[in-house]
């Protein structure tokens, strides 16, 4: 039943951001539909309104995946913002469609606080890191696909929309909301079974065996007892270790949405590809970036099972990860020959991702019975930083008139990402008693 749980935790990953990129390709046949005037910054603010939303309800989405239960969020959430993708298509103006896509978003931002912690309660300790990676993949996966697919979607209907007087764009999106509702109701009845909706997040050490004795780190068994809530909730975000994992998240999220922003007209730029050459180019480094997710999982549960360290094996494959990456975006600004450019910034797509799955198992073991808020905050965190980075990029290469400072400041989020990771040592869970 796990696994079976955990492949339905990577569909709903992948059906995710393929809804969530439905909107992507035909921002320009949209424009022109809805008759915009200036239609690029328009259009630009539609998907800033998209990440607004999704990144300021990733707290509250992780509250109510605590309150709940993460399986009863999760099917809710799933159908509601299907509901929004398909309204988003009978939006009539330009205002219609950023309050129908906004809401989308706001209403997304559940789906991995809310698969973080059914993972938390399904896999124990030596398990955990894999599981976290195969939903990982689902992520990186729907991303890869959605622009294909879109595109090839479009081209398909594209007829029988203009005999039928219909606006492609929005028969993709009532579309693309489709397969959530399927999905919804396919989990809701096959994981009936399964005890996802309790409370407590880490019933899975005992139930599977495990007995990692840690090393210079505290156990993170859930303590019972009285609590002064109000003291602890009023210091909860001073903790020192959740303020470690937001900021980790924030500077790699910052710097990995480089890959999917700027990194086609990078290429172009500074490498001289064409526009095709460009998107394939770009296509390895998501590729790497997917391997080394899966590639991380696993060897950190396998560190973890031959040294019981989780210090180890969760910050100290983090640090590694982010440090090489750092390094190799560096040293790929000085190459000259293209390939081996490519090479070296795929290579720190993987490594970095690689270490990046330590930001789930340490956000399940911190965060305990509340692992949603915790996971919910973390990855708000990481959503304005991947606001962000964008942005200055583009204010750094109009500057300088060079992509060197971009490459430099990647380069520096990645360094001080790898420090942050060798500090972070949460010795008790989120708002619970210190020792």
């Amino acid at each position: 039943m796990r696994y079976k749980i955990l492949g339905f935790l990577w569909a709903v990953a992948l059906i995710a951001y393929i809804q969530r990129s439905a909107i992507s390709v035909p921002l320009q046949e949209i424009g022109k539909d809805l008759s915009l005037v200036d239609a690029d910054q328009a259009l630009g603010f539609l998907v800033s309104a998209w990440y607004f939303g999704y990144a300021i309800c990733q707290l509250p989405a992780g509250r109510f995946a605590d309150t709940i239960g993460g399986r009863r969020a999760l099917v809710l959430l799933t159908v509601l913002w299907s509901l929004a993708t398909v309204l988003t298509g009978f939006a009539r103006t330009y205002w219609e469609l950023v309050a129908a896509w906004t809401l989308m978003g706001a209403l997304q931002a559940g789906v991995f606080p809310c698969a973080v912690r059914s993972i938390g309660q399904l896999f124990g300790d030596k398990e955990r890191a894999r599981a976290s990676a195969w939903l990982g993949t689902g992520m990186l996966a729907g991303g890869a696909i959605a622009p294909v697919l879109t595109a090839k979607l479009l081209e398909w209907l594209g007829l029988w929309a203009a005999t039928e007087g219909i606006q492609l764009w929005r028969i993709c999106l009532v579309l693309y909301g489709l397969p959530g509702l399927v999905w919804a109701a396919a989990y809701w009845f096959q994981t009936r079974s399964a005890d996802l909706d309790t409370r407590q997040t880490q019933r899975a050490e005992m139930a599977h065996g495990d007995d990692v004795r840690e090393n210079n780190t505290a156990s993170l068994v859930p303590r019972t007892g009285p609590m002064a809530a109000n003291s602890l909730a009023a210091s909860s975000w001073l903790d020192r270790s959740l303020l470690l994992l937001c900021g980790q998240q924030f500077l790699r999220a910052a710097a990995m949405i480089f890959f999917i922003t700027w990194f086609p007209t990078f290429l172009r730029e500074t490498r001289g590809v064409s526009l095709a050459e460009s998107g394939l180019l770009t296509t390895y480094t998501g590729v790497a970036a997917m391997l080394g997710v899966i590639a991380g999982g696993y060897a950190s549960d396998w560190v973890l099972a031959r040294t019981g360290n989780k210090r180890i094996a969760r910050q100290g494959l983090a640090v590694v990860g982010m440090a090489t990456c750092s390094v190799l975006i560096l040293l790929s600004s000085f190459v000259t020959n293209i390939d081996a450019a490519i090479a070296m910034m795929s290579l720190g797509a993987f490594v970095a991702t690689f270490g990046g799955v330590a930001g789930y198992t340490v956000a399940i073991d911190y965060g305990g019975d509340r692992v949603g808020t915790v996971f919910g905050t973390m990855n708000m965190a990481g959503n304005f930083g991947a606001a962000l980075f964008p942005v200055t990029v583009g204010w750094l290469v109009t500057v300088t008139g060079t992509w060197n400072a971009a490459l430099l400041l990647f380069a520096s989020l990645m360094a001080i990402d790898a420090v942050l990771w060798a500090i972070l040592n949460p010795q008790h869970q989120y708002l619970e008693p210190r020792a």
